[in-house]
């Protein structure tokens, strides 16, 4: 069978009619603004670790981790947005109120 496919503020979502496994597929435009950012952040941890080889002083260290938990954590409120305006929306008018919970657990992983 066919992927069914919806468009939803930029995000388009994927469900596989046969194994009924989800996917999300971003438009180009939000996919390249997330890939930025998690690059940005990739250079920010090798320079964390750059920093401790050279025995950097530690509240150099932390003031640099709490930035990339600072970074990580808007990238995770931009997918958490995007996730809520389509899919949880999608799944809602659907019927799959389920989506409720697991939307509140990963929100409590995300608060951690």
């Amino acid at each position: 069978m066919k992927d069914l496919k919806e468009h939803l503020h930029g995000v388009e979502i994927e469900q596989d009619c046969c194994t009924g496994n989800r996917k999300s597929h971003h438009s180009d435009k939000v996919k390249h603004n997330l890939i930025s950012r998690l690059n940005r952040i990739e250079g920010q941890v090798r320079g964390v670790k750059a920093m401790i080889e050279k025995d950097t002083y530690c509240d150099d260290v932390l003031n640099q981790i709490a930035a990339i938990q600072s970074a990580l954590n808007g990238v995770g409120k931009l997918l958490l947005e995007g996730h809520m305006k389509t899919c949880i929306v999608e799944r809602i008018q659907a019927g799959e109120h389920e989506v409720i919970e697991e939307l509140l657990i990963t929100v409590n992983k995300l608060m951690k």
